[in-house]
């Protein structure tokens, strides 16, 4: 009996040590179809992803420097005639909130989801096969798996069963399974059509489950995002000054107080509904799914780059963007009608003089409205952003003493508008950064990056303290506290980015600049500034090592060198995606005795099996382990870390001598503890020596 805790303490060992290396698939594919006999030529393609507890597989709509994407792709059958997809592919609601391991909102799925294709076809066609293909990414709280790709069969029946009250049946004949090492039958190279987005309009929330729900924040950050938006377009030289003139217009032109508030209410809704109504045009024109493919689209980020560049000079000063002044003639035409029509459109034509305060806000206001994946996310935006603009109308109007206490017009709603001009030559980095890291051209490292916004921090400084004036400003005759004090939190802000030029991690403002690999010299612009191995030679100038460390990313060639070396080699099964494989480097790694041994001691070799350059077709091939294709150079290495340490996650090290592949001491993983990791190596060294 003394003997059973040791026993139980074993055993625990053993299943510790089982679980933490194993070949992880905690997702399920099932295909079906669904046809109707009222609708011939028709069908829906379904797929269904049942997850295991406490995994999360990611939506369609991700963040370019997010996860994977789930993208669904339908080659087109061959002889099947008229064939096509009808709309794009709708997915569930999904749950929305922070995720942990990539340090952002994101969406995602979890127990299940459902994804649902239309597709058309010619009436008179026979029965066929659709042959799709998903490529996905799961990840728990503690560790993501490289991305995995899955065929998927369908099997449309020429003569479908007719259609119940409840509407189409699903055909237990085109119903598959395609769990792990299932093949469906292979696709067609030609004519494939890729579906990588949803409209959403119709998208059937039970079909995703009871357990995908989306976060109830969600429609009311782009509320609260909208009210930001107008806040401060309403403190703008094109809106602000129109305050007074018109609620002193509306007590002027009543005869009684309470018809000025009524004209002023149906003024102040007239604008709520110009707004609203110009959200809504968005979505019903190009859907909330195109702008947000738009928004990861690298041409589109460039496109608009150039747009914020344009209306930031034009907040300097340097010219006025109006709109055709035939549509404000028109517009203050039908003003002078009187009665309600005359009062919307006076309210029209604010929001066309305007344009130029308010262009900026609201079509930044629109993309990130329209790329959370709400369908009514633009209309939800923009009527945050009208109520702003139009309750102080009614405010004033109702409470006219309240003018008295608004600040006079001045020179002050100018250096609103040019602050807002700095601030939007800041943010056109982030859509120039994105196009640049999409494209890999390296126009605009992490260095550059921070330097610009260093600038722009300081210059905004100067202009407040009034160092220097814009074309448009007044003289300034003396410094306010508020101006002072907006002026120290840009100064601060500058000093605090400054280090980030030299490798700092500057937390503050992480998830705008590019990450800290994206860098003409990781670690630091200069060497010392932060790169722990800046006197090292490389080992492969091809390779992406992690913190500049001396590695390659072929194991072939990390085995090759080591022979010459002496060394055992240190494999890093490691990810671009990977979150804690950048905690490990950045917790573990960076300390100066685990650096050193990395150098010194060992052979580094890191594979990223998340890396989507595509192999040689004469390369390619089905794992004999997973009986999945081999595609990519990240296919390979994952691959190689199944095939030989029956694992598929990361981070995942071990130390290996020149004859086998075996590990000479175990396997790590992510670990803080820089002591435990020191202790790991220096076995590992220990026992090729040994050899």
């Amino acid at each position: 009996m003394k003997r059973l805790p040791l026993l139980l303490l074993a055993l625990l060992s053993l299943t510790q040590t089982m679980l933490t290396a194993q070949i992880l698939d905690p997702v399920r594919w099932k295909t079906r179809v669904e046809q109707s006999l009222q609708k011939p030529g028709e069908a829906v393609l379904v797929a269904e992803a049942t997850l295991d507890p406490g995994w999360h597989l990611y939506s369609q709509f991700v963040a370019p420097d997010g996860p994977v994407p789930t993208t669904f792709a339908y080659p087109k059958p061959k002889g099947v005639s008229g064939f096509k997809l009808v709309g794009t592919t709708e997915e569930g609601k999904p749950i929305k909130e922070f995720d942990k391991n990539f340090g952002m909102e994101l969406k995602f799925f979890a127990n299940k989801a459902v994804f649902r294709q239309k597709i058309a076809f010619a009436p008179a066609s026979a029965s066929f096969q659709v042959a799709g293909t998903v490529e996905y990414m799961v990840c728990n709280d503690e560790m993501c798996l490289p991305p995995d790709f899955r065929e998927l069969a369908f099997a449309v029946k020429a003569d479908a069963p007719a259609a119940g009250a409840d509407g189409p049946v699903a055909l237990d004949a085109g119903t598959s399974d395609a769990g792990a090492g299932d093949a469906a039958p292979s696709a067609s190279e030609t004519d494939t059509a890729v579906a990588t987005d949803s409209k959403g309009a119709e998208a059937v929330e039970a079909a995703a489950g009871a357990d995908d729900s989306l976060s109830a924040s969600t429609p009311w950050m782009i509320f609260l995002g909208g009210l930001g938006a107008g806040l401060v377009a309403l403190f703008m030289p094109c809106i602000f000054p129109m305050i007074p003139l018109t609620v002193s217009f509306f007590t002027k032109q009543s005869k009684t107080k309470a018809e000025g508030v009524r004209k002023a209410l149906v003024y102040g809704l007239s604008i709520n509904l110009i707004y609203v109504g110009l959200g809504l045009l968005i979505t019903v024109f190009f859907g909330s799914s195109a702008l947000n493919e738009l928004a990861t689209n690298p041409w589109f980020n460039l496109v608009f780059f150039a747009l914020f560049v344009v209306f930031a000079i034009s907040f300097f000063g340097a010219f006025e963007i109006t709109l055709p002044s035939s549509w404000v003639n028109k517009a203050d035409e039908a003003s002078n009608k009187g009665g309600y029509a005359g009062i919307f459109f006076m309210a029209f034509t604010l929001s066309l003089v305007s344009f130029s305060c308010t262009g900026p806000l609201i079509g930044s206001l629109l993309v990130s409205a329209a790329s959370s994946g709400e369908w009514v996310g633009p209309a939800l935006g923009m009527f945050g952003f009208s109520l702003s603009l139009s309750v102080p109308f009614m405010l004033f109007a109702a409470f006219p003493g309240w003018l008295n206490a608004l600040p006079k017009s001045g020179g002050w709603l100018n250096t609103v508008k040019v602050v807002l001009g700095f601030l939007e030559l800041a943010f056109a980095l982030k859509f120039l950064s994105t196009a640049d890291m999409v494209w890999q051209n390296h126009w605009l490292e992490r260095e550059m990056f921070l330097a610009i916004w260093v600038a722009i921090a300081f210059l905004t400084t100067l202009y407040l303290l009034g160092v220097f004036r814009m074309p448009n400003d007044s003289p300034v005759q003396h410094i306010g506290v508020f101006r002072m004090l907006v002026a120290s939190v840009f100064a601060v802000l500058g000093f605090y980015l400054l280090p980030g030029i030299f490798g700092a991690p500057v937390k503050l403002v992480a998830g705008f600049p590019p990450p800290d690999f994206y860098a003409e010299q990781p670690g630091g612009a200069y060497s010392g500034g932060g790169n722990l191995t800046s006197s090292a030679a490389k080992l492969d100038a091809e390779a992406h090592c992690p913190l500049d460390l001396p590695c390659f990313n072929d194991f072939e060639k990390a085995m090759a060198y080591a022979k010459t070396q002496n060394k055992p080699v240190m494999i890093d099964f490691t990810g671009w995606g990977c979150v804690n494989c950048r905690k490990m480097e950045e917790e573990v790694w960076r300390n100066p005795e685990v650096a050193r041994r990395l150098r010194e001691d060992v052979v580094l070799v890191s594979l990223y099996v998340d890396e989507r350059t595509l192999l040689p077709e004469e390369l390619q091939y089905v794992s004999p382990t997973t009986g999945k294709k081999v595609r990519t150079v990240g296919n390979k290495w994952s691959d190689f870390q199944a095939a030989n340490y029956n694992a598929n996650a990361q981070p995942y090290y071990v130390i290996i001598g020149h004859d086998d592949l075996k590990p000479l001491n175990g396997h790590a993983a992510y670990d803080p503890d820089v002591q435990k990791f020191i202790d790991w190596l220096d076995a590992g060294v220990a026992a090729f020596k040994a050899q």
